[in-house]
């Protein structure tokens, strides 16, 4: 998710298709009123756009504050809570949690305390269960009832070779006091369209579907950069480096892309796709990452930059947005 303009809130309530039942009692919430919604493991402050009758069942049209209108969805009352002190102290209690820096969405984040051995062993946890095959919950991973699709999570197969760069590369940062040196290179651009010629190489033609795959995997990462896929020693090297709308996907390289792949099955688990769509999906994302599996040596750094945390700033390049 990024910062985004807000979305006007004068959006009116559509009708409801023909053939649904209306329920006896009004919508729980209304259009314009400001609410938390769960997104993956987390909740974020939102506002109803929208108010719908869908297969006998209220619907939401949410915005979430602060983020791209891209993220805007439909969502069922489960997914959504009064905007009340005790459910913000529950969203505060969670995001805690969760390991979420407050200031991270402002890029504001102050460098943070030495990390105790518990911290450490929150963020070694929290790589090995997210790089561990089907270990998530089922509530994490489910996809509304009534959107007409089966509820199933996303399934990226990360190859075991990739698999041990993510714990070395936690290793490196959490408890060596290191950093990936950047500008990175290859970027994360960069890589993408080594992918595209590569593809157009091999097939003789590279079909549309997977530049439009390229193009989400580049937004993806550049929203979720800041918000999931750094860890906490990361954040002044961040700051340092993204300054006057740079792209992150042309500052740093495929140690934080391959992070990306590790969260997708989270940041896709509440969007509605159906099944084939799915597994083709699926599929191409697999051929990506065997990709970066077979260009290992050459995207990531084999060894990561010594200079401690605190010292030092980030040489500034990139394009503009």
């Amino acid at each position: 998710m990024g910062n985004s303009s807000k979305d006007n809130d004068s959006a009116t309530s559509a009708d409801a298709s023909a053939g649904d039942v209306q329920p006896s009692n009004s919508a729980v919430y209304s259009e314009g009123e400001k609410v938390l919604a769960y997104h993956g493991p987390r909740i974020y402050e939102a506002k109803v756009q929208k108010a719908e009758i869908r297969k006998s069942e209220w619907k939401y049209f949410v915005h979430y504050l602060g983020w791209s209108k891209n993220w805007d969805e439909w969502v069922g009352e489960e997914r959504l809570m009064k905007h009340t002190e005790e459910n913000v102290m529950k969203q505060q209690a969670l995001d805690k949690k969760q390991n979420v820096d407050k200031n991270v969405k402002s890029g504001r984040s102050s460098q943070g305390k030495a990390k105790s051995s518990t911290d450490a062993k929150m963020d070694k946890e929290d790589v090995k269960n997210n790089v561990s095959k089907g270990k998530k919950r089922k509530h994490d991973a489910g996809v509304e009832k009534g959107s007409g699709t089966v509820e199933k999570l996303v399934k990226i197969q990360i190859p075991a070779t990739l698999k041990k760069q993510l714990v070395d590369d936690w290793d490196s940062v959490t408890q060596q006091d290191k950093l990936v040196k950047l500008p990175r290179s290859p970027t994360v651009d960069e890589i993408l369209t080594k992918y595209l010629e590569y593809k157009s190489k091999k097939d003789g033609i590279a079909p549309d579907s997977i530049g439009e795959i390229l193009k989400g995997i580049r937004c993806y990462f550049d929203k979720a950069l800041p918000m999931m896929l750094l860890y906490k020693k990361e954040r002044k090297q961040y700051n340092d480096a993204i300054v006057d709308n740079v792209s992150p996907s042309t500052i740093y390289g495929a140690e934080h892309l391959l992070r990306l792949f590790v969260k997708l099955p989270e940041l896709l688990a509440y969007v509605t796709i159906e099944e084939e769509t799915l597994n083709r999906l699926q599929q191409k994302l697999l051929d990506f990452l065997k990709f970066l599996q077979k260009n290992q040596s050459t995207f990531f750094l084999s060894a990561y930059d010594g200079t401690k945390v605190s010292e030092g700033k980030v040489p500034r390049r990139g394009r503009v947005l």
